[in-house]
Formats: structure tokens, C-alpha cells, sequence
């Protein structure tokens, strides 16, 4: 059995990361004409040798210092036309705000679900974007292309911005992405909606625990937890201390939470992550009576877990120590949750 109530902290596998190495679609932004069909080439003889035929240097592009050649309609929720006088690149990595908002402000590191739309600056053309799917995507800016990160920091929930990001902050040290039609140097552009962003701690409504359970009290942001004089269930308890008004928890997500965990027999804090970063993991890489608790919460509870020793350690952990038969008390707040 694991160490930890959190079984693995996983770092995301993202598939949402296609928003940035594309689905190498290459249709227009904006209007232009098809390349035309490459000629056939010239008579040559079976024997003959062919003779190479140099790779041309690409030419520089004159790197701007403003979003002027750069048109974006539609509002906040419509998939954006992008129209781009290309070739075009960009100094550094820049944000434009096109629709404001006074929502949570979103910091480094954070997770955040977003739609968008990438255009690559040098052809004009979008390489990728997720508002035909109807279903916004969810990661972690600790895991993107630095480009992105410093385009969303500071930026507020419920806002439409543009961010344009020079190769240096997108895919050059990745020497391109071919599939997506991204070579390196390019200018990526992407039009980005944000529609959640990472809780920095529980919100919600208070919910007025039942009679017997232990008690929760709040000190300095941190839960501290009081265990009565009595004997513990033996079924797993789940009690919603605030209830929240995010997303339910799927059985499939990967939940971003903040917790602290003691035993039952003497109120001792094993392991609590309110000193540092939230915990990050799929929701069945924790403990059984974790995954039956958390499954169908949502974002913003706080939620207090009784765990019996067979949805917990039946069988003991050495460190942090629990006895076998130990009954376990979590409480657990959720900060956010990626489908999956």
C-alpha cells in the first residue's frame, strides 16, 4: 500500500497539450488561396545523377512590437475569426485583452480550463483550436509552452485575450512541430477564452455537519481537526463541510486538492499539504475510500472523510504509521478537476 492517502502524484499527461503541438489541420485563419499543386518536374534521364537542389534560407521576419497586423472578431464564447497580415512575428510574448473581466486572477502554476484558437504568425493559418468541440480543455500552466504561461498569468477568469509568443517561448527548443506545420521561429498566435481557473482554497456554502462525526475548525486557512470520545464508524463517513458551486468530480478526472489526515485514535496530523502546494492527482490513484468520497463533489467543497481501515490501510503503513484497523480522518479541499 502506498505511503500517502494520494497514491501518485501524477504529473498530467495532458491531452489538452494538443492545443499547443496541434492537430496539423492547416486551414486558413482568414482567407487565402490554396498553394498551388507542386509541377512536375522537368525531363531527366533514369542514369542520370540529380543534382541537389540547395534548401532556401528562410527569410527573417521583421518582429513587431504590437498586435497591428493582427484582427480578432467574435465575443467571448464564439470561436474568433483571426486574420493576420503574414508573415508575421512577434518581439516576445505579449497579451492583449479583447474581452475584460473581474473574475479570479490567474497566477503561475495554476491549472485553468480555457477553449482557443492557435494561428501560426508566419502562414496565417490555424494549426489547432478547440471550440468545435463544444467542450473547453483543462491543464496546468506549470505544463505548457512557456509562452502560454506568461500570456495567462495575471489574467483574469472570464476574459478574452490574444497571445502572441515568439519560437523562443513555443516550440523552438522543440526544433518545430512538423505535424502542426510549426517550424522553428515561428510566431504563435493563440485567441484564448478563460473559463475556470484553479481555487486558491474552499467556496461555497456552509453545510451544518451530522451529530457524531469529528469537528472541523478553520485556523488561519488551515483545518484542524478534533476527534470525540467515542468510537469510530464502521462505514465510511463523507460530510460536506462547505459545498461548493464548481464541477462535479468524474470517477476519470484528475483533481487538484488541498488535505490533512489524522488517525482516529489520537487525533495526530499524518500529512496535510496546506503548508506547501496542493496535492495533483488522478482521482483513482487515491485511496479507495477517497475515490467513493470524492466521486461527484464539486469544485469549491470542502469535504470530511471517515475512513474505515478496509477502504483505507486494512493492513497498517509503516511510515507515516497507521495501525492495521486503523480508521483514518480526511478533510479535503477541492481546488480543481480536469476531465479526462
Amino acid at each position: 500500500m502506498p505511503s500517502s492517502p494520494v497514491k501518485v502524484a501524477v504529473a498530467l499527461g495532458l491531452a489538452s497539450l494538443l492545443l499547443l503541438v496541434g492537430c496539423g489541420e492547416d486551414e486558413p485563419a482568414a482567407d487565402a488561396t490554396s498553394a498551388a499543386p507542386t509541377p512536375p518536374p522537368t525531363s531527366a534521364s533514369p542514369s542520370a545523377t540529380p543534382t541537389p537542389t540547395p534548401t532556401p534560407k528562410p527569410k527573417p521576419i521583421k518582429a513587431s512590437n504590437n498586435f497591428d497586423k493582427v484582427t480578432v472578431t467574435g465575443g467571448y464564447g464564439e470561436a474568433p475569426k483571426v486574420k493576420v497580415d503574414a508573415p508575421w512575428a512577434i518581439d516576445k510574448t505579449r497579451t492583449k485583452v479583447l474581452d475584460a473581466s473581474n473574475g479570479p486572477v490567474i497566477s503561475a502554476g495554476q491549472g485553468v480550463e480555457v477553449n482557443y484558437y492557435g494561428v501560426n504568425g508566419r502562414t496565417g493559418k490555424k494549426f489547432d483550436e478547440s471550440f468545435s468541440t463544444g467542450q473547453p480543455v483543462a491543464f496546468s500552466l506549470a505544463q505548457v509552452v512557456p509562452g502560454f504561461s506568461k500570456g495567462l498569468v495575471g489574467q483574469h477568469k472570464g476574459s478574452r485575450v490574444v497571445i502572441a509568443m515568439p519560437g523562443k517561448d513555443g516550440y523552438d527548443p522543440m526544433g518545430g512541430n512538423p505535424q502542426a506545420g510549426i517550424e522553428a521561429g515561428d510566431t504563435l498566435i493563440f485567441v484564448v477564452d478563460l473559463v475556470d481557473v484553479q481555487l486558491t482554497g474552499p467556496e461555497g456554502t456552509a453545510v451544518p455537519p451530522k451529530a457524531g462525526l469529528p469537528t472541523v475548525t478553520d485556523k488561519g486557512g488551515k483545518p484542524e481537526v478534533t476527534i470525540p470520545e467515542s468510537e469510530p464508524p464502521s462505514s465510511l463517513q463523507v460530510q460536506p463541510l462547505i459545498k461548493g458551486k464548481g464541477k462535479k468530480i468524474g470517477a476519470n478526472d484528475t483533481v487538484t486538492f488541498n488535505y490533512s489526515w489524522v488517525r482516529w485514535s489520537d487525533g495526530k496530523v499524518l500529512e496535510e499539504t496546506y503548508s506547501g502546494e496542493p496535492a495533483v492527482s488522478a482521482l483513482s490513484g487515491l485511496l479507495p475510500g477517497m475515490v467513493k468520497g470524492l466521486t461527484g463533489q464539486t469544485v469549491g467543497s470542502r469535504v470530511l472523510l471517515v475512513v474505515p481501515p478496509a477502504d483505507g490501510y486494512p493492513d497498517g503503513n509503516a511510515t507515516p504509521s497507521v495501525k492495521p484497523g486503523e480508521t483514518l480522518v480526511l478533510v479535503v479541499d477541492l481546488l480543481f478537476t480536469q476531465s479526462q
